[in-house]
């Protein structure tokens, strides 16, 4: 998993519209972004919501929010329409993303192994180098938690 002072790649993403686009776009000013299983599953509709509660926050301080799973596209903004999210949901189908970040693991559940998205969250300068790394998110609380630590951005 990257840690700070690692310098971010730019992986290649789909917008939930379907477009194209990397991180290098929001260079040039901090970035958080969060990676999370599934979309519409309740651990991370509630994560997803709790971000777009303090949207207007992250906005008055210049730091986008991007959340990045494997879903396809049209999953993404049918999840965006259904909660009114207001962060940027990036798809990563192919699994660029969660490789080069490290957050494509292995996981075990009931005793069973697969391969999986670890929920994580980056905080990312202006630079493009990682601030800060949450590993293995718990949901409550943690978008307030990555609000203050943005604000000493």
């Amino acid at each position: 998993m990257l840690e700070a002072g690692d310098a971010v790649p730019d992986v290649a993403l789909k917008g939930a519209d379907g477009a194209d686009f990397t991180l290098s776009r929001y260079r040039g000013k901090p970035l958080v972004v969060y990676f999370y299983p599934r979309a519409d599953t309740p651990g991370c509709t509630n994560e997803a919501k709790d971000f777009t509660e303090l949207a207007g926050e992250f906005a008055a301080l210049g730091v986008p929010v991007v959340g990045i799973s494997k879903d396809k596209p049209a999953k993404l903004q049918k999840f965006a329409d259904k909660y009114g999210l207001q962060v940027t949901l990036a798809s990563d189908e192919p699994g660029d993303a969660c490789e080069a970040f490290g957050t494509w693991v292995e996981k075990s559940l009931y005793g069973r192994k697969y391969m999986g998205i670890e929920r994580a969250t980056f905080l990312i300068d202006g630079d493009g180098k990682v601030v800060r790394v949450w590993p293995k998110v718990k949901v409550k609380g943690h978008a307030a938690e990555v609000l203050e630590a943005a604000k000493s951005l």
